[in-house]
């Protein structure tokens, strides 16, 4: 935490107020900008700090936490005893201070690692909850945990799971706070293997302010399919979106491009879906089940009523062409006008990509399809956390 030498005060005031408010914790962007008061966030309890941190940290901006009580005693000292100031060209470094303290207090060191160690307990806890819900369930629990004690600036865990015959293979990346024993989760990259295919396609999928994927949801992206999701734009404000990956265009660090289709696209699932006679939709439980699956990108077993009859079929959304895809029990798709237009416009599209094949063997970016396919690869590009 750097600030101004001229704010000294006002934050040794903001900071002392703030506690006799019930306050404990503070946190604050982890950045070598000098800081106002107004990019302070106080909590009274540290695993609420530890969530605004995690929740508000990205590959570009990150947020650490103080004890609000540690710093107003280091600035206290500080005050009375101008050797503990720590200032360099006007700029005071707080948790600097912080962390001297901390040394010079031999006689409450055992205090002081007690409070570390429960630090890092509550540490471990939220990445435990953070990795589980995000799909990855507990099986890395001791791995993660055994990480986190050996205190190395990175780790890294692997994870394998097999929806039908694909094989998806993730590796979770963590890294550590410059300033404290805290860790993040920072990202999860996805090698996507189909059947007994050699080749992986693969996706770095990021850890950030409430956007996360999961990792069936990372799969169905990869599979072409769509997943609805309520975001956060970078003003704080949520909005409901349809994802799909755009298999045409990759970004700078080799990720597919991920196309928003936003709620004023107009795209109604289930209006979409009252265009077939579904079974599920006359019962309330089922339809909010189907509904609930099809927008976490599923490919969804559904009733099919015709002529007193009742055959299995299987829908997925559609938000691009706004309506649902069928395909009957052996996975073909079921004829229809939209799936007419869909073909015609990939065997154009198919024409264009074959005369370019030679220039996508000398290296250039690949020009197929818009909408994905589901045995379309990729060569494997290296992934940075």
């Amino acid at each position: 935490m750097k600030i101004s030498t001229g704010d000294y005060e006002t934050f040794f005031k903001h900071l002392t107020a703030e506690r006799w408010q019930g306050n404990e914790f503070v946190a604050f962007p982890d950045n070598e900008i000098i800081i106002g008061k107004e990019y302070l966030a106080f909590f009274p309890s540290l695993y609420e700090a530890q969530e605004y941190c995690y929740e508000n940290t990205t590959d570009v901006d990150r947020y650490d936490l103080l004890s609000v009580q540690s710093a107003c005693y280091a600035m206290s000292d500080a005050a009375r005893d101008k050797n503990l100031m720590i200032e360099n060209g006007g700029v005071v470094d707080i948790a600097a201070m912080v962390r001297e303290r901390y040394k010079r207090m031999e006689d409450t060191q055992f205090q002081n690692e007690q409070k570390q160690n429960v630090m890092n307990i509550k540490n471990f806890e939220y990445l435990r909850d953070q990795v589980k819900y995000t799909g990855f369930g507990e099986a890395l629990e001791g791995e993660l945990k055994k990480a986190i004690e050996q205190g190395q600036p990175e780790f890294r865990l692997k994870h394998q799971a097999n929806y039908g015959n694909d094989q998806v293979f993730a590796e979770l990346h963590f890294s550590k706070s410059k300033q404290s024993d805290m860790y993040f989760f920072n990202s999860y990259n996805v090698a996507l293997q189909k059947g007994n295919n050699t080749d992986a396609m693969e996706h770095t999928f990021y850890i950030n302010k409430g956007n996360n994927i999961t990792l069936k949801e990372a799969y169905n992206l990869m599979e072409g399919r769509s997943v609805n999701k309520d975001l956060i734009n970078k003003d704080g404000q949520v909005y409901n979106a349809w994802l799909q990956m755009d298999f045409k265009e990759t970004e700078k660090n080799g990720n597919f491009k991920v196309k928003q289709f936003h709620q004023n696209y107009g795209y109604d699932l289930e209006a979409a879906l009252a265009k077939h006679p579904i079974k599920e939709l006359g019962h309330d439980e089922y339809k909010n089940n189907l509904l609930d699956s099809l927008k976490k990108g599923n490919l969804q077993s559904a009733t099919f009523q015709k002529d007193g009859t009742e055959q299995k079929h299987y829908v997925e959304a559609n938000p691009r062409f706004k309506t649902v895809n069928v395909y009957d029990s052996n996975m073909q798709r079921m004829d229809n006008r939209q799936a007419k237009t869909e073909r015609q416009s990939e065997g154009e599209k198919q024409a264009a990509s074959t005369s370019q094949k030679a220039a996508r063997q000398a290296g250039h970016e690949d020009d197929g399809p818009d909408i994905p396919q589901a045995k379309k690869k990729r060569r494997k590009q290296s992934q940075s956390a």
